[in-house]
């Protein structure tokens, strides 16, 4: 993960604690803050500056790499909650194989007489519509029959 200069700020200051001889003599406590995000770090368990620097940043690093992760997974779950499930109900086509012989599929209204083909695939006509009915915007609301939808 790669920070730029400009995104961060950093700040030095005084450790707090124990005393000792370097107590009040360097400013060897590190403040790094995060600017796009406003993640603020600091660090002051080292006697040098540089070390509790380096350590300041790898601690960024990795609160900016969790961050990242939970941004990742959010996408993720808002992909999988607009999935339907797997139920009766939510099927995209029907097949009719007795009495009679017709593929329909449910969101589209399109509808295809010859069984035979599009079991061995020929299944263009409904992507055609499907296309159609996005472009219209039409795909994405739920269809309901016309017999429920009389009754």
């Amino acid at each position: 993960m790669e920070i730029q200069d400009k995104d961060v700020r950093v700040d030095t200051y005084r450790s707090s604690g124990a005393g000792g001889q370097h107590v009040n003599v360097t400013d060897s406590a590190v403040r790094i803050t995060h600017l796009p995000t406003g993640i603020v770090v600091s660090c002051q368990n080292e006697r040098s500056q540089i070390r509790n620097r380096d350590m300041a940043f790898k601690v960024l690093k990795a609160r900016l790499y969790d961050l990242e992760l939970r941004r990742q997974r959010e996408r993720l779950d808002a992909v999988e909650s607009a999935k339907k499930d797997i139920a009766f109900g939510s099927q995209i086509r029907s097949y009719v194989f007795q009495p009679y012989r017709m593929v329909k599929d449910l969101r589209t209204r399109y509808e295809v007489g010859d069984v035979d083909r599009v079991m061995d695939g020929d299944l263009d006509g409904f992507i055609k519509a499907a296309l159609i009915a996005r472009a219209k915007g039409q795909l994405d609301r739920a269809i309901v029959d016309d017999d429920t939808a009389a009754g």
